[in-house]
Order: C-alpha cells, then sequence, then structure tokens
C-alpha cells in the first residue's frame, strides 16, 4: 500500500560525510516525542556528540536511510562493546516514524553485525516507551537482567545514570544471532 511504508528503495546505506550534519537534527525532532517524559531533561541536554558520529562513519557503523523525496529521514550509529555488536542510538523523524523506516535500519544493521562476525547484539532503551522496548522486543530483543550485564555494560548503564536518567525506565536488551 502506498505511504504505509519505507519504498523498495528505501534501502539503508552507509552515511556519507556530508550527511553528518543532519543527524543532530533527526535526533532532536526524534527527541521532541519525549517531550513530558521524565528522560526529556536528559535527551535535550545531552545530544549525541558530533564526535560520535564522526567515529561511527570511519568505522562504518553509521547507516541512513531516505524518505522517497531522497532526504535522509533516520540513522543508526553503532559501535562494539565488548565482543558484542552495540546499538548506540537510532532516530527517525517524527514525520516519518510508524512507516518502517527504524525497522529497516535496525534489520539492516544487524545483518550487517552478523556478517562481521558478532553473534550478539546489546542495547540500552526506556522500558515505558512504546517505540523503544516493545519495538525492540518485536525484532527479537529481550531484556537482560542487572545480574547478567557485561562489566562493559555496567559501564554504560553508569554512565547513562551520571547523566541524569530515570534509571528505572531503562533496560538493556539483547539479541543473539
Amino acid at each position: 500500500m502506498a505511504g504505509t511504508g519505507p519504498s523498495r528503495k528505501a534501502e539503508p546505506r552507509l552515511a556519507r560525510q556530508e550527511e553528518l550534519a543532519l543527524l543532530p537534527r533527526i535526533e532532536q525532532q526524534a527527541g521532541e516525542r519525549l517531550r513530558g517524559h521524565p528522560a526529556w531533561p536528559v535527551f535535550a541536554a545531552c545530544p549525541t556528540d558530533v564526535v560520535a558520529f564522526e567515529q561511527g562513519w570511519l568505522r562504518q557503523s553509521l547507516w541512513v536511510i531516505e524518505g522517497g523525496n531522497g532526504e535522509v529521514v533516520g540513522y543508526l550509529l553503532a559501535g562494539v562493546l565488548g565482543s558484542d555488536f552495540h546499538v548506540q542510538q537510532m532516530d527517525v523523524l517524527p514525520a516519518h516514524g510508524g512507516k518502517g523506516y527504524g525497522r529497516t535500519l535496525l534489520r539492516h544493521a544487524l545483518m550487517q553485525a552478523a556478517e562481521r562476525g558478532h553473534h550478539r547484539a546489546v542495547l540500552t532503551t526506556l522500558s515505558d516507551v512504546p517505540w523503544n522496548a516493545d519495538f525492540y522486543a518485536s525484532e527479537g530483543f529481550r531484556v537482560v537482567p542487572r545480574a547478567a550485564w557485561s562489566d562493559a555494560m555496567q559501564s554504560v548503564m553508569a554512565e547513562e545514570a551520571a547523566a541524569g536518567f530515570p534509571m528505572t525506565l531503562r533496560v538493556v536488551m539483547l539479541q543473539e544471532f
């Protein structure tokens, strides 16, 4: 059905250097959806550092997806945490939300992770926002109990706590492949 999902041409691809400047705007607009949520002040005050986007681009772990008009409408930034593929940040412009762009980005990145020899993907997200934990669960991720967090993940969660995230609402999720 037209208009309900990404077009067949909407294939994720590695970001181009000149597109890095677009990503903070996408993140900021996507973050607006959290206005009023207890995590909103942290997201508003702690956007992804431009250096993180540059590093993701350099290690070829930053993918974008274009909308029907060729505009970049979303991205996924990843890294490695221990030996796990780490989904660090994924955002889609709200005007393009719910159309499958995020799902397409995630599936592409996970396929790339497997091709690169990873057997697991990890991420942290909000437990109470449907387009966060519920979305990732629908893609095969499961919540990891605190006792099973790796040392590296414990460090990530400590950084998030120090930034002021409401940690009662943060979860670690994992997918094995």
